[in-house]
């Protein structure tokens, strides 16, 4: 399905593609999934919950891979609910085993599943790191560039067998100059851009790309829910989650993709390089942090 929006949005012919996006009960996720349904492709939906069951952990906010794979069919594509916890192996390598036995490839996998804030405290958050538990750093990196790590060794050799493909990390940020607030969040972001130079290192010889596709500040359901607990809106320098989702359709039908392969952006970057808007209209800044971070 290729057709323009309201928002003079064209998206991309991905018909016949197949992609897995982990993580996409809510969120980013989710937005990323809609888009390339809408753009026609069949998507697996990966998270922890289904509908009308309880998840297997704390679950940030409304949404299931049932509600996800029912939005991506109603807009064109295939979406398929695919019930996966990216901290257990065993579950992952099901997930990417059913996807080869269904479709016999993969031309993009979103590896965005992110548990890193769980069971956090908003004083640990900011916390210096000599004051936060250890269990912080595990959880950033178990459930965050681990995550991203194990859905991409097992969806390498399905693209490599073909020749092509794609693997997006969302989980890093594109200026190093800056600090994020964090030591355990700034060296798990730092790190999932040095896994996307390395991962599209040893890729290239196979006609396999791997990009990073990083968001500014965007309007989660959490971030909305956190701000309506102010009595606020959130701030006119936020984006959508379909606004990411509108960089990766693009990224993946793009011919110079393997030129491209080995950066890490923000969408807004993308959103330049191919033309786009949010889905309100807008044009979207590339997100700066204010200069207090700055290293």
């Amino acid at each position: 399905m290729n057709r323009a929006v309201s928002d003079g949005w064209r998206p991309p012919d991905l018909a016949g593609k197949v992609c897995v996006v982990t993580g996409s009960s809510r969120g980013v996720g989710k937005g990323i999934a809609l888009v390339l349904g809408e753009a026609g492709a069949t998507v697996y939906v990966t998270g922890r919950t289904r509908r009308g069951r309880p998840a297997a952990g704390p679950v940030p906010g409304p949404g299931s891979v049932d509600e996800t794979a029912e939005q991506i069919t109603a807009r064109g594509g295939r979406g398929i609910p695919s019930p996966t916890d990216h901290t257990h192996d065993g579950q992952v390598e099901a997930l990417f085993t059913r996807v080869y036995e269904e479709q016999g490839r993969l031309d993009l996998l979103v590896a965005n599943a992110w548990g890193g804030y769980e069971g956090m405290q908003g004083e640990e958050l900011v916390a210096p790191f000599w004051e936060q538990p250890l269990r912080r750093w595990d959880v950033m990196f178990g459930a965050g560039l681990r995550a991203q790590f194990s859905s991409a060794r097992l969806a390498a050799p399905l693209m490599i067998e073909q020749g092509s493909g794609l693997i997006v990390c969302t989980g890093g940020f594109d200026d190093p100059s800056h600090y994020l607030g964090s030591v355990p969040y700034d060296v798990v972001k730092t790190a999932t851009g040095r896994l996307v130079t390395t991962m599209a290192h040893e890729l290239r010889p196979h006609g396999v790309a791997a990009a990073g596709v990083y968001p500014g500040f965007t309007r989660t359901e959490a971030v909305v829910e956190a701000f309506a607990a102010e009595g606020r809106e959130p701030p006119p320098e936020t984006h959508s989650p379909e606004f990411v989702g509108r960089a990766v359709a693009c990224l993946l039908a793009d011919p110079e993709l393997m030129e491209l392969s080995g950066s890490g952006v923000q969408a807004a970057t993308l959103a330049q390089r191919y033309g786009f808007r949010d889905t309100d209209g807008r044009e979207i800044a590339h997100f700066v942090l204010p200069e207090e971070y700055r290293l």
